[in-house]
């Protein structure tokens, strides 16, 4: 089978989202599956700027041959332009949509040409909502699969998506709470379709991570991992964070392990490492009390596997119907949707240690059952190999 994957950036230095989980399943299927396996990109790092940082041309990344494309970054107008249309998305007219789409980059003509002449069996995209997925699922035809990483937000209610959802062949989604959300917007019921999740790697042994990677000493510690951004509710979860110390004078830290866009406010009790190396990310993740997940804006959540294989319980944002699925179907977290809840589910795991135990080994045992690379890879191979089949 060749496989190609059209996704606004790709790369190691692209830290989460769903361009992540793409290049997690790309590896996989190059690696085990024997997938020849291409994907169609721009020079984006930055999802804020899609400013051209990587080399255009061709590169091969762990098996997986890499074409990017020069794009048009954000206009910086976009979000002048992208607030009030948002706030009125159901009534937005075809030119309104137009105009946001090519403000809100990447766009790259030359990138629509190659997914539409590309030598693929299927063409996948991700996630739905920029300029590469919507051009170009209409240019691949019915070779279009997509992954489209929704969650409930404003812009998956502007019309312009009724024909993008529509027009693929087949549907992946990272959660039940996805496809639901999904199958509730658009008249989707016909085509082919996998709730796959995604899997998580072994971590090393604790023998090959460093002692106190962070230089916390004996202090408990909160952990968020992830990019630290306002949108991501970094700046929410360090303001109930220093109210929850105002009430309750605890020896906690938040630490906030990723790479900084927003940088939070500054506290006596809040950490901010930036990005770390996988060694010390596992080390942070096992010496945590909590990892603390605030997004309400997440279509799957693999911190909270990391976090479980580390032996660690979780704590996610109950507006995020994806992580909050996570944490419903394993029994390995806690949610909040208030600063007051979130107040009471701290305080619970942090005085309840066989609490938090069994919260982190319900969690775990749900990822050595369900949520292994093997398991996934296959279910995933098996659902490509019927649509390309059926075409």
């Amino acid at each position: 089978m060749k496989l190609a994957y059209v996704v606004p950036r790709y790369g190691d230095e692209v830290v989460g989202g769903a361009e992540l989980a793409v290049r997690l399943l790309a590896e996989r299927l190059v690696a085990h599956e024997e997938v020849a396996v291409e994907v169609l990109t721009s020079r984006a790092v930055s999802a804020r700027t899609w400013a051209n940082e990587y080399p255009e041309g061709e590169v091969d990344l762990r098996g997986v041959r890499v074409r990017r494309f020069t794009a048009t970054g954000r206009s910086s107008n976009f979000d002048a332009v992208s607030g009030p249309l948002l706030a009125r998305a159901e009534r937005a007219t075809p030119s309104e949509e137009e105009r946001w789409l090519e403000l809100q980059g990447p766009v790259s003509a030359d990138l629509i040409d190659a997914a539409r002449e590309v030598d693929a069996d299927l063409v996948v995209l991700s996630p739905y909502l920029f300029h590469p997925t919507v051009r170009g699922i209409a240019a691949v035809g019915n070779r279009a699969v997509l992954h489209p990483a929704a969650h409930d937000e404003a812009t998956l209610r502007l019309p312009m998506f009724r024909e993008v959802f529509t027009a693929a062949r087949g549907l992946v989604f990272y959660t039940h709470a996805e496809q639901k959300l999904v199958e509730s917007r658009f008249p989707v019921a016909t085509a082919a379709q996998i709730v796959l999740g995604l899997g998580c790697d072994a971590p090393p042994t604790p023998a090959d991570a460093p002692n106190d990677p962070i230089g916390l000493g004996d202090r408990p510690y909160v952990v968020c991992l992830g990019r630290v951004e306002s949108s991501k509710g970094t700046d929410a979860l360090a303001r109930a964070f220093v109210r929850f110390q105002e009430r309750h004078a605890s020896p906690l830290q938040l630490v906030f392990v990723g790479p900084v866009l927003d940088r939070p406010l500054e506290h006596p009790d809040i950490v901010v490492t930036g990005a770390v190396d996988e060694a010390t990310k596992w080390a942070i993740l096992r010496g945590a009390v909590v990892l603390v997940s605030p997004s309400a804006y997440e279509s799957f959540g693999l911190v909270l596997l990391e976090a479980w294989q580390a032996g660690t319980p979780v704590l996610v944002n109950g507006a995020s119907d994806a992580t909050r699925e996570l944490c419903e179907r394993s029994g390995g977290g806690l949610w909040f949707r208030t600063d007051a809840e979130f107040e009471v589910a701290l305080r619970r795991i942090v005085d309840n240690a066989e609490l938090g135990a069994s919260l982190a080994e319900a969690g775990a045992g749900y990822v050595a059952t369900k949520l292994t690379w093997p398991v996934i890879v296959r279910r995933y191979r098996t659902f490509l190999d019927s649509l390309a089949s059926s075409r």
